[in-house]
């Protein structure tokens, strides 16, 4: 069951929606206009759990390309909502943009309910008595800021909300972030595999504000889809606004399972690219590489920018085309966000762990160091989603970084884990140390 908060642009409904989920998800800032797409989030009251779906301010006499893409965000929110809460400012008073929405919410099927925002002492509630003029009903006085009245506006909400079918609990999700630098195509990719205008396009670079959410169904497997805003090294982020929504797009990342990272084809993978790869594979997160726009630019030379990759990205992740204008390669590259999901969440038998640790050491001897070489004694996976391996060594000093790499290359080469982070701990026998330090000693003293 859904939600829609709606409202003329800057009378508070993102931290409306914050207060009432008891979360900050959505994006809040003085500035007008920093929600676009619709967002939303799962909250709960008593007993009944339901989704608030924030919506972009509309102002319904505003004909700027951008604010009608933003109207019709909301206007799907209205569609899919089953109870809409229309945000007016009380300190403001009725303004011709809220009586315009009220008029067209009025003709709505689903049930209304007016919140007459920023009402933040007990003196100031009669001004919420003027909404009463839109036609929908009480108005209810509310504060997002202090909360005054917000669990009447919920009581209210839940008791509109239809009988409830029951939830059906299913399988987790997969958790696929689309991330990558400004303007290289997320949200039309986003768009295209969603097979609908769900999230709003635009050739201005910045347009997507936060990480937007988007559950769907692949091959019968749900799937929790992720836009997010554009990266951009830090130095070049300088308004308020762009410091937190990249914030919110590394943390996109780090909740994800796959990160896609979309690049142009124009320009081929950049070292901005890399970055941003860099930064989800340290996530935790698997990774594989978009090359987007294929269609639109100068061919590019592919090979080249995969070997390029593999150089310079430890995990070594897969480069795909794909072209979100035409769906080109689309499909090939979910299904290998989804592939390495599952093989992010592998468990290698045990034997056939140290049967491979046997032909590693076969295929490449171990360091020595003083005369002593270093031998793998036993091998265990001990974590998924990332792989963790707890690899038993006799001495722990004569591990090499290159060796260590050389396993973790062969682990990935064996089992498929390209562009999946890898943890390998090399653990000493602490019998190993003593017997080590026993023979020290007896050297020493002979």
């Amino acid at each position: 069951m859904k939600v829609a908060v709606v409202g003329y642009p800057n009378v508070g409904k993102s931290s409306l929606v914050n207060r009432l989920s008891g979360t900050r998800d959505a994006v809040v800032h003085e500035t007008s206009g920093v929600t676009r797409d619709r967002k939303e989030i799962e909250t709960d009251w008593n007993g009944r759990t339901f989704a608030l779906i924030d919506t972009g301010g509309v102002d319904l006499a505003d004909g700027d390309e951008l604010a009608r893409s933003v109207q019709d965000q909301a206007r799907a929110a209205l569609a899919d909502a089953d109870v809409v809460v229309l945000v007016v400012d009380a300190r403001a008073g009725l303004r011709p943009g809220d009586a315009e929405l009220a008029d067209l919410l009025r003709r709505a099927s689903q049930p209304v309910l007016v919140a007459a925002n920023k009402i933040d002492v007990v003196a100031d509630m009669p001004a919420a008595a003027e909404f009463h003029r839109l036609g929908l009903g009480d108005p209810f006085p509310v504060s997002a800021g202090q909360g005054l009245g917000t669990g009447d506006l919920l009581d209210a909400i839940v008791e509109r909300l239809p009988a409830s079918a029951g939830d059906d609990e299913g399988d987790e999700p997969v958790r696929l972030a689309v991330i990558g630098r400004p303007n290289v195509g997320k949200s039309s990719l986003v768009n295209r595999i969603l097979g609908e205008e769900r999230v709003i396009v635009s050739e201005r670079a910045g347009t997507t504000r936060d990480a937007i959410d988007l559950p769907i169904e692949v091959d019968g497997r749900a799937v929790v889809l992720i836009d997010t805003a554009g990266l951009r090294r830090g130095s070049k982020v300088q308004e308020s606004i762009e410091y937190y929504t990249t914030l919110r797009s590394r943390r996109a990342a780090e909740r994800a399972d796959v990160a896609i990272v979309v690049c142009d084809a124009a320009d081929g993978i950049t070292a901005q690219d890399l970055r941003v790869a860099e930064l989800a594979m340290q996530s935790g997160c698997a990774t594989v590489l978009a090359l987007n726009k294929w269609d639109l630019g100068p061919e590019v030379d592919l090979d080249h920018e995969r070997a390029r990759t593999a150089s310079k990205l430890r995990l070594r992740p897969r480069v795909l085309t794909a072209s979100a204008k035409t769906g080109r390669g689309v499909r090939r590259l979910l299904t290998e966000a989804l592939a390495l999901a599952d093989r992010a969440s592998v468990r290698i038998p045990t034997p056939e762990l140290n049967r491979f640790l046997g032909e590693v050491a076969a295929a490449r001897q171990p360091p020595a160091r003083r005369g002593h070489r270093l031998k793998l004694l036993y091998g265990a996976q001990v974590g998924v989603s990332p792989p963790r391996f707890a690899i038993s060594v006799n001495a722990r000093n004569r591990l090499t970084r290159d060796y260590a790499y050389f396993v973790e290359n062969r682990l990935r080469d064996r089992y498929g884990f390209q562009g999946v982070p890898l943890i390998i701990d090399f653990v000493e026998r602490r019998g190993d140390r003593r017997q080590s330090r026993d023979a020290g000693n007896r050297r020493a003293r002979a």
